[in-house]
């Protein structure tokens, strides 16, 4: 396994993140706990939850199935660097949402206590509240940081200009502000080229892809149209979409001998600006697909092949003006 440092920090994370969003829900407890002890065996040391995970299990029981792993000993818990997040709602009261002060030090209380944990690694904001303000979201962070229950403050789903408005508000606070943005990138969504990842690499700024395959699209779909979710009728719409597409980069793997979700990870795994791609798995066969990905190395010609298929853009504002 390699190891990169997550943006500007000095915490080495691994190439890969084990997303645990079907943990509790889709995954059983005994098989989520088999498939995180197997990550570590690989070397996999970066896990990524959220308080609102959980699915019909209800919102939180992702985490307390990653505190009852914890729970075993070990060294689980020294071993694992744990990311988990805050913004969704987790009551129907007012203040059980959004990044107000109040909710980031109590859905932080909250989520030690399921995880069954004394600090979190990585402390993400899961989506932009823009109604709040940074200095006010930092003075929570710095609180939380001083008491020793957080260590590291990254951001989701946030566009370049909050990154650095975030960045800049923490400068003049003197706090380190943010290190990583988990964004929605991979071969078909790639619109954080043009303002996010130049803001993240300004600021030093890890970035954690979510959804490197596209909900499956770029996994093999179709040649699998008929199993699981890939056959609902939301997915055969955007696969009827993009079917050129997705044929031609299927033609592409099997070219180069290459399995289509192992093409799709190794990809962002070539992007300079990508830390760690979050692989989601709901059975061992499914993580275990995930790690031959990390042997798979793309030559330039097979990237640009790849910009072919699914044209990219250029940073900001070269790819509109002159």
């Amino acid at each position: 396994m390699e190891y990169e440092h997550l943006g500007r920090s000095g915490l080495s994370v691994s190439r890969l993140c084990l997303g645990t969003m079907n943990f509790g829900s889709r995954t059983p407890e005994s098989a989520s706990h088999e498939i995180m002890d197997r990550a570590l065996a690989e070397g996999v040391n970066f896990f990524d939850t959220a308080n609102v995970y959980g699915g019909e299990a209800g919102k939180g029981r992702t985490e307390e199935v990653v505190g009852s792993w914890f729970a075993q000993g070990g060294q689980r818990r020294e071993k694992t660097v744990l990311a988990t997040k805050v913004y969704g709602s987790m009551s129907d009261w007012p203040n059980d949402t959004f990044l107000s002060a109040r909710n980031i030090v109590r859905a932080c209380d909250a989520s030690l206590r399921r995880l069954q944990t004394d600090w979190i690694d990585l402390y993400q904001f899961h989506h932009a509240d823009v109604r709040t303000p940074w200095e006010e979201i930092w003075q929570a962070c710095e609180t939380l940081v001083a008491q020793g229950k957080v260590l590291y403050v990254g951001s989701s789903n946030h566009a370049a200009w909050q990154i650095a408005a975030a960045n800049e508000a923490a400068a003049r606070r003197h706090f380190q502000g943010l290190v990583s943005e988990q964004s929605h990138y991979n071969l078909l969504t790639r619109h954080v080229e043009l303002e996010v990842l130049p803001a993240a690499a300004h600021y030093g700024v890890g970035i954690i892809p979510w959804s490197p395959l596209a909900g499956g699209l770029l996994a093999g779909v179709l040649e699998k149209a008929e199993e699981g979710r890939r056959a609902d009728e939301r997915t055969q719409k955007r696969v009827a979409k993009l079917r050129p597409q997705l044929e031609q980069y299927e033609a592409f793997c099997r070219e180069i001998g290459a399995a289509p979700a192992d093409v799709g990870v190794a990809w962002l795994l070539h992007q300079e600006a990508v830390t760690a791609p979050i692989i989601g798995p709901r059975t061992m066969a499914q993580f275990e697909g995930a790690l031959t990905a990390l042997d798979l190395t793309l030559a330039d010609d097979q990237l640009a092949r790849l910009d072919e298929i699914f044209p990219g853009y250029k940073a900001a504002p070269m790819e509109y003006a002159w």
